[in-house]
């Protein structure tokens, strides 16, 4: 992303909102609008029109509600950087969208400050989420039981170690700082996480770590 703006599509279907968010993603410098969808119908078609670097998604949404435009979006383009951006805070909802393929989820009365800093995580390729989702997502999974092999089964120590650096948000030249490899060695013990788990990204990874109790509050 050096020496270019982060491209951002915006999805919500009120206009006064949609438009307040394209004002104040325009007045960062590092940042770019490069189209509006009001619905998830349009979403859908000018994600894979213009192929943006992060796509801010409302769920409630006419027509194709946001999950469904996330899991046709992430179909088409499976590289494709969500961040959802919604007024409606439900522990399922948000469950749901990660499980569609989103990579942060914040919240609209959050200050701009905050969505723009989520924007530009995302683009990077780092999951985003606030302390009031992470708290939601725990809760969630504390009611789900599924019989799968504890993590320790499965990775190496210092897989687990990235795991939990990851499901905290930390970057990987960060993680790589503090466990004492290069960033090549953090994302090969990713990509060997996200093998031996049968995962596809970082936000299941996110979710896994979160199920397993390997993420506190």
């Amino acid at each position: 992303m050096e020496g270019q703006k982060i491209s951002v599509l915006v999805v919500d279907d009120h206009p006064i909102v949609r438009r307040g968010l394209c004002a104040e993603i325009d007045q960062d410098p590092e940042l770019q609008v490069v189209g509006m969808a009001a619905d998830g119908n349009q979403a859908v078609e000018m994600a894979a029109q213009l192929n943006p670097n992060v796509i801010l998604m409302d769920l409630v949404l006419p027509g194709k509600d946001g999950i469904e435009a996330i899991e046709e979006i992430m179909n088409q383009n499976p590289q494709a950087r969500i961040l959802v951006l919604t007024s409606f805070y439900d522990d399922e909802q948000v469950y749901a969208a990660l499980e569609a393929g989103a990579m942060g989820y914040v919240l609209k009365d959050r200050q701009p400050d905050e969505v723009l800093s989520a924007i530009k995580k995302i683009a990077s390729g780092e999951p985003y989420f606030n302390s009031m989702v992470v708290k939601g997502l725990l809760r969630q999974m504390r009611s789900k039981t599924r019989k799968e092999p504890a993590p320790e089964m499965l990775l190496t120590g210092r897989e687990l170690d990235v795991l939990r650096w990851v499901a905290k948000g930390t970057p990987n030249k960060e993680i790589a700082l503090m466990i004492g490899v290069s960033q090549a060695t953090v994302r090969a013990h990713v990509s060997n996480i996200l093998s031996k788990l049968g995962l596809e990204n970082r936000s299941q990874m996110v979710l896994y770590a979160v199920r397993k109790g390997l993420v506190k509050d």
